[in-house]
């Protein structure tokens, strides 16, 4: 299990904000079906006042070969099961894989991943991102990326962006030059 503690610290801040005890987790390990040991694998907890379901799936990483610029403002702040404020976005793609979301003329995430762009060598990403990803708290907290204001305008001054999320790192390389990302 990757950064375990920070997806607990998670579910207790949402817990909190909806004032309910967050559930005892049971060992995922001994959950996991035979087979599923060596590949890298996706476990989706669904939770309020007590476990509703744990599912375990083998994640594939999306291929990204454009980014599609779109104005939206969704309210992802807690990590939901429900997903249809972000998942709607999808149909303004056009001809790329995924969308790249801003917010008031600032770059902020994916429908599924939080974003790091790289220029000179430094990695950034966004200040004000949709979801506060544990990745993204992981790498902030190594001092591996730092956060900065990235407007839409200043996308130019950036080389390439990643895209991270609790199950890609940015040596996974999901990623594309930033002039593929379209207006």
């Amino acid at each position: 299990m990757q950064n375990l503690d920070a997806h607990i610290r998670r579910m207790r801040k949402t817990a909190d904000y909806f004032r309910f005890d967050v559930p005892e987790l049971p060992d995922l390990e001994e959950l996991l079906s035979p087979g599923m040991e060596n590949c890298k694998v996706k476990c989706s907890i669904h939770y309020h006042y007590e476990i509703n379901s744990i599912a375990f799936e083998r994640y594939i990483p999306k291929v990204i070969k454009c980014l599609k610029l779109i104005n939206a403002s969704p309210d992802y702040t807690f990590k939901f099961s429900d997903r249809r404020s972000l998942n709607d976005l999808l149909s303004l793609r056009e001809d790329c894989e995924e969308v790249l979301i801003v917010r008031n003329g600032y770059i902020t995430d994916t429908t599924y991943s939080n974003v790091v762009l790289e220029k000179e060598n430094s990695l950034y990403t966004p200040h004000l991102p949709i979801l506060n990803g544990t990745k993204r708290q992981k790498l902030l907290h190594e001092g591996r990326i730092s956060e900065k204001e990235i407007k839409v305008n200043n996308l130019k001054d950036y080389n390439r962006i990643y895209l991270i999320n609790s199950m890609l790192d940015i040596e996974d390389n999901i990623s594309i030059p930033a002039d593929l990302i379209k207006v």
